[in-house]
């Protein structure tokens, strides 16, 4: 049995903050424009101050439903991937299971892993399908990363937005080449300051701000680093060349960062989705936003190889293949 994507379906907030608003808001000495021209990013969906991220995964969810009424039924794993949940305990994923009527036999679990978190969660879900413990997993991403941005923050608040994204893995009998596999993940713990929020939880720090700290400039360099070794260990491991694959959605973290990657790793524009123009950086949930949204336009469809790939906060990293179904 190999475990295959087989849906996937995504949800941002209401509430949008774009460009001049910040500039209105913050008293900035730069125009609308000129964010845009730096981040690719001219506005992002904002979480309700009583909107957290079990609401948006459950949205989420909720769609997908709809477009496969039998999963709710079918769903034996359910899989939440956050670093904005409801609660220290219980696990936000216990609240979804029921929430959304999933059977009292489904396993629940919550994984916090940020921009790499789309990838960890897939490879979970395979292991768990291809060794024979489920059979159906749903896998939930959702951030509410604007409640840990400070108000005046001008690194951070023009870059995240809010959002979700709900997928169904399924186990599958088949002869066919490997729907979603190799997996190249990564670690280091080395670059944990560089993105943080401090007196949260149970570390107390004397002054520790509530607020998330990101130093850009590391950021970039660590990026620049680890995804283009990433991305040649995942060809060696697959055994494919790089023209062989038809797609490549990497994390949206922002549009300067994104395109370093593409030239640097020599792919073709019109093969790289760049997709965080309306929503910003949705941290775990970006991939999967923007492989939604590649599919209903047409980017992607039926048949072809992609390479996802998330990086940042950890430093954590993760790439894989999948085979479109």
């Amino acid at each position: 049995m190999k475990a295959c994507l087989k849906a996937i379906a995504c949800e941002l907030p209401a509430a949008v903050e774009d460009n001049e608003f910040l500039v209105r808001q913050m008293a900035l000495d730069w125009p609308a424009e000129d964010i845009y021209a730096k981040t690719g990013i001219r506005q992002r969906h904002i979480a309700a101050p009583d909107e957290c991220a079990s609401d948006l995964a459950a949205r989420a969810a909720e769609r997908l439903f709809r477009r496969a009424p039998a999963l709710r039924e079918k769903t034996d794993f359910l899989l939440f991937c956050s670093q904005s949940p409801d609660y220290v305990l219980p696990a936000t994923a216990c609240l979804l299971q029921q929430r959304l009527g999933l059977s009292t036999a489904s396993g629940a679990l919550d994984i916090n892993q940020g921009c790499s978190g789309f990838l960890y969660g897939l490879a979970v879900a395979k292991g768990l399908i291809e060794s024979g413990t489920a059979r159906n997993v749903l896998l939930l991403m959702a951030e509410t990363y604007s409640k840990y941005l400070a108000p005046d923050d001008k690194t951070t608040r023009p870059i995240f937005g809010d959002g979700a994204a709900a997928v169904w893995i399924a186990g599958e009998d088949t002869a066919a080449d490997e729907p979603m596999g190799p997996f190249v993940l990564g670690t280091d713990g080395t670059g944990a300051e560089n993105l943080i929020v401090r007196g949260r939880a149970g570390r107390r720090e004397e002054g520790a701000s509530p607020h998330l700290f990101m130093d850009g400039p590391e950021i970039f360099q660590f990026t620049l680093r680890a995804v283009p070794k990433t991305a040649r260990r995942l060809l060696e491991a697959s055994g494919c060349a790089m023209e062989e694959i038809d797609y490549f959605v990497f994390h949206q973290a922002n549009a300067f960062m994104l395109e370093h990657l593409r030239k640097k790793l020599k792919i073709p524009p019109e093969k790289f989705c760049l997709d965080l123009a309306d929503t910003g950086n949705t941290v775990s949930a970006s991939i999967p936003i923007a492989l939604a949204r590649a599919l209903e336009r047409g980017a992607v469809r039926s048949g072809m190889r992609v390479m996802l790939m998330g990086f940042g906060v950890g430093y954590s990293w993760g790439g894989c293949l999948i085979r479109i179904p």
